[in-house]
């Protein structure tokens, strides 16, 4: 049994900075989706999606559950807590001011703002860590508001955060790194997608080696390496569907939002765009 000061995956009590964590990160290659910057725990019975940006480079994944989507992120922080409080008052002024109804709600870790548009609900949830701040964004119909909202803090709760050791200025975007076998599905689909354009090297095989631990065995069904065989890539320019104003809601029950988490249709000026080309500076 753990001891009590032991702090492991499966406690509830993140999001976690890695570097704390007793848990490392090869247990965790069947329940988190490694990003990098951030490792993420898949839902069961979800689907992972990687958004394109318009230069066809990995700009976001999203967990595509039964109620909605959820997407964490990384972002450098100060060493001094209080980013996420800063953070809110200004996201809540730039939603109002896009047409959004906002509100700002108390959570399990502080302030959340809920963005409410005619297509559905935004959540937006913050925690301020060692020289990190993650941000959890859930996005789904207005009906499915308050599972979603739940199991968003649940993702959340088990979150793990790898800031790493490079200086990097406050409200910057930890880099997302995709797993190798994500990387070449992402390669295919760029290859599918966009036939006619230089600098795609065609990818060696949709799989991992032989010899990587990733195909040594048949994954769990439903597990994080399950998920990310079945990965779904959407082009940036992909038509928008139903529910959410998103890009790419066509290939899942629920719909999806642009990939900045904008409850509004994608625009060059939106709130979180300009909140990661600025460093959050409006």
């Amino acid at each position: 049994m753990a001891d009590d000061d032991e702090l492991r995956v499966g406690q509830a009590r993140g999001p976690y900075d890695i570097e704390l964590l007793d848990t490392s990160a090869e247990e965790l290659a069947n329940s988190h989706l490694d990003l990098g910057s951030v490792l993420v725990p898949v839902v069961e019975g979800g689907q992972v999606t990687v958004e394109m940006s318009p230069d066809h480079q990995p700009e976001a994944v999203y967990l595509v559950t039964p109620h909605g989507r959820i997407s964490v992120t990384a972002f450098a922080a100060p060493k001094s807590p209080g980013l996420w409080r800063e953070v809110v008052r200004e996201l809540a002024a730039s939603l109002r001011d896009e047409g959004a109804t906002t509100s700002v709600e108390d959570g399990h870790w502080g302030r959340e703002v809920l963005a409410e548009v005619s297509e559905g609900v935004h959540r937006f949830i913050g925690v301020d860590g060692p020289r990190w701040m993650v941000r959890c964004v859930a996005s789904g119909p207005a009906e499915s508001a308050d599972p979603l909202a739940q199991l968003a803090r649940a993702v959340l709760a088990e979150s793990v955060v790898r800031r790493g050791k490079d200086p990097a200025p406050p409200r910057e975007m930890l880099p997302i790194v995709l797993p190798p076998v994500l990387a070449e599905q992402v390669a295919a689909a760029q290859q599918q997608m966009f036939p006619d354009e230089e600098g795609f090297a065609p990818p060696t095989t949709a799989v991992a080696d032989a010899d990587s631990p990733v195909s040594a065995a048949a994954p769990p069904a439903g597990g994080a390496l399950d998920q990310i065989q079945r990965a779904t890539v959407i082009a940036d320019s992909a038509p928008t569907g139903g529910g959410v104003e998103e890009s790419g809601g066509a290939e899942s029950a629920v719909t999806e939002n642009d990939v900045d988490d904008d409850p509004v249709p994608p625009s060059s000026g939106s709130a979180m765009q300009r909140f990661r080309r600025r460093g959050g500076k409006r």
